[in-house]
């Protein structure tokens, strides 16, 4: 077992002692404070909240009563990372596992009186500057990366209710997500919401793309092709995107333009089609000049290298493999795993800290969107290597 089977391992190991139950950054609103007051996780004292959770580097989720919960994103990452080591070693340990999680989450799926189609959401409620998402109500990036895991699952058991749900979850996006405005076609991020943001615009394409090829259906091949070409129409010359097209979302940060390049390279594979050729071939090139440093360290943001954390890792890993898949992507991703060993692994612990800033390292414990993304990625890269 090398090294990077040894992390991977560890992670995986803590996570079954957690029973995958953990801490989110976004999950202050969980506080049983609130059952008194309700009303206030939606105003301004709720953003706050959530956001003061997210910045402290100590975890006063215990004092203030914030259990421990699955989040199904998570539990889809864990799922992904558990078929690429089963891909690896046919240790059908993992198979077994990553089907018990899949039953969970069938059993998690969104209100299907009120959304009519397979779709999911985080467990907390969730205030954002651009909108207030209640627990319950669903999401596009959670929607998305449980189909993906169920339908890859599907396609290693044969088992066709996972599979079901899995194509189900398209026929949400196109008829709950679809949304002209603003001079723009897109997929929301949220039912009901307006706000353009890319790398959720082109996650739901790209999930519409394969319920297309799977379905036959040219209807959900051409308004994934519409949407697509919506977000590459907006890309810089240099190969950059923002995050989105609201005042507060004029950011350039690694791990979403890592969204963008994998969405838009899935379009292309499932759809058969070369016009993204040239988009993904200079965004991708603008990816790899401008968020990684010659020591391997994973930049936040095009400007800044600062947060350091893990995300930014998992994605890069990810990204290149995908994406890239050369022999120069793998060097690099080899170089990133390393740095980020070497700076924000806890060895004593066997896990990974949240972030590291200039000034101080934050090193709660954070399952999905820390040690799940890292389990995936890094089980990921294992498996790349043993094909290589």
């Amino acid at each position: 077992m090398n090294n990077f089977d040894f992390v991977a391992a560890s992670l995986l190991d803590q996570a079954k002692a957690d029973k995958f139950s953990g801490y989110d950054p976004f999950d202050g609103l969980n506080s049983k404070l609130f059952d008194v007051l309700p009303v206030l996780r939606s105003g301004p004292l709720g953003l706050a909240w959530i956001q003061f959770f997210k910045r402290s580097p100590f975890n006063f989720r215990t004092l203030l009563c914030v259990p421990k919960r699955r989040n199904p994103k998570g539990i889809a990452l864990f799922i992904l990372g558990m078929l690429e080591d089963f891909d690896r070693t046919k240790d059908a340990n993992y198979l077994q596992q990553a089907t018990d999680l899949a039953e969970w989450l069938l059993q998690q799926q969104c209100d299907r009186t009120t959304w009519q189609h397979s779709c999911w959401g985080y467990h907390f409620d969730w205030n954002a500057r651009a909108f207030f998402v209640p627990k319950g109500k669903p999401n596009v990036i959670t929607t998305i990366y449980v189909a993906q895991a169920l339908y890859a699952l599907a396609k290693v058991t044969g088992e066709s209710k996972f599979l079901q749900s899995a194509l189900d979850a398209g026929h949400f996006i196109v008829k709950t997500l679809y949304t002209e405005a603003e001079g723009r076609c897109f997929f929301a991020y949220i039912p009901g919401e307006v706000a353009f943001v890319h790398n959720a615009s082109l996650w739901a394409a790209a999930w519409v793309a394969i319920v297309a090829r799977d379905t036959e259906n040219a209807v959900y091949r051409e308004l994934a092709l519409k949407v697509a070409r919506q977000s590459v129409m907006e890309q810089a010359e240099d190969g950059s995107w923002v995050y989105g097209a609201r005042h507060h979302h004029q950011f350039i940060d690694g791990f979403h333009t890592g969204y963008n390049l994998e969405a838009l390279d899935l379009i292309r594979r499932s759809l058969e089609v070369s016009e993204f050729d040239n988009s993904i071939d200079k965004g991708f090139a603008y990816y790899k000049r401008v968020f990684f440093e010659e020591d391997g360290t994973a930049k936040y943001y095009h400007d800044n290298r600062y947060p350091l954390d893990m995300h930014s890792v998992a994605q890069a890993v990810l990204t290149l493999i995908k994406v890239g898949g050369r022999e120069e992507d793998l060097a690099l991703a080899d170089r990133i795993i390393r740095r980020a060993l070497d700076t924000l692994y806890l060895p004593r612990q066997g896990r990974f800290v949240y972030q590291k800033t200039k000034r101080f390292t934050n090193r709660i414990n954070y399952m999905r969107w820390t040690q799940a993304w890292v389990y995936y990625s890094f089980a990921a890269f294992n498996n790349s290597l043993k094909k290589q």
